[in-house]
């Protein structure tokens, strides 16, 4: 039984971050149930102090704030749906990774149920849950984030963006969609010197800094994507950002040029709209409104 210095919370799903997010509670004092579909994986943290449930409605029912980490969209259905007597009144903050739609679908859910909700996106890999540099993203009830903000500062620095469930997956799979296009351009770097002997690890110490300074330009671009005009000042236009080089010099290392097409097919498409005299952050347009 949980008392006020050491209450309680459960957590449903014990992937690699839900095992994460759980012992990092255990670790604050909460009096954290565990449960997962698959029982070893309670092992460890039975071990740092948890309790493991049979099931996830003893889990639900162990009392406090409920955290689903699940597989996704569905799972979450298929872990709470049965369970939604159980949850009314009660807190659901859910972590899972969910699209915007699938986030406010859940939140309209909870809310038929009498469930309060709060919805987040985790910006952060499982090692550095409760770490410097982790952060949680959050949408959905206020009072539901103001009411468990210490428990949600566990996990790493928390933002709340508004009674919006979706605006924290947003946000998240936004962001993540930077990484991934950011970290394509670095893998394409490094497959380009390969072929001349350089390591990833030589090209990396050469790029990490330079990506690093080229970053400072965001603001920039965002103050003239904000202002919709592409023909201001100290823009370099798209007429020069000729990639042809870069797509000639892998070809002739034998890679492949997927990485490049792609920025330039979103350069080429404004040329061929007339815009070839305005800056490169036009290709704004080109994602913001598809072919």
């Amino acid at each position: 039984m949980s008392t006020d210095s050491n209450p309680q919370v459960s957590v449903l799903g014990l992937g690699a971050m839900g095992t994460a997010l759980a012992a990092a509670l255990v670790k604050a004092g909460y009096t954290t149930t565990v449960w997962n579909r698959s029982p070893e994986k309670a092992t460890a943290l039975v071990s740092q102090g948890a309790v493991a449930a049979a099931t996830a409605g003893d889990a639900v029912r162990a009392g406090g704030p409920v955290i689903a980490c699940l597989l996704g969209h569905a799972s979450v259905h298929e872990v709470l749906d049965p369970l939604a007597a159980d949850l009314a009144g009660r807190t659901l903050i859910n972590v899972t990774t969910t699209t915007p739609e699938q986030s406010r679908e859940l939140a309209s859910w909870a809310a038929g149920a009498g469930i309060a909700y709060l919805d987040g996106g985790i910006m952060a890999v499982p090692p550095m849950i409760g770490r410097p540099g982790s952060s949680v993203l959050y949408s959905g009830s206020a009072d539901v984030f103001h009411e468990h903000k210490a428990l949600l500062e566990v996990w790493g620095t928390s933002t709340w963006f508004g009674e919006d469930a979706g605006l924290a997956s947003l946000y998240d799979l936004a962001l993540l969609a930077s990484m991934y296009v950011m970290f394509a351009g670095f893998m394409h770097g490094a497959a380009m010197v390969a072929p001349a002997g350089v390591s990833a690890g030589e090209f990396a110490a050469l790029a990490a800094p330079w990506l690093t300074a080229m970053t400072g330009g965001f603001d920039g671009y965002a103050k003239v994507i904000d202002a919709g005009d592409y023909t201001a000042g100290g823009q370099q236009s798209l007429e020069f950002s000729d990639l042809s080089y870069l797509r000639a010099a892998s070809a002739e290392q034998g890679i492949s040029t997927e990485v490049i097409d792609m920025v330039d097919g979103l350069i080429q498409r404004q040329i061929d709209a007339g815009h070839g005299k305005e800056g490169f952050a036009r290709i704004f347009e080109s994602i913001k409104r598809p072919a």
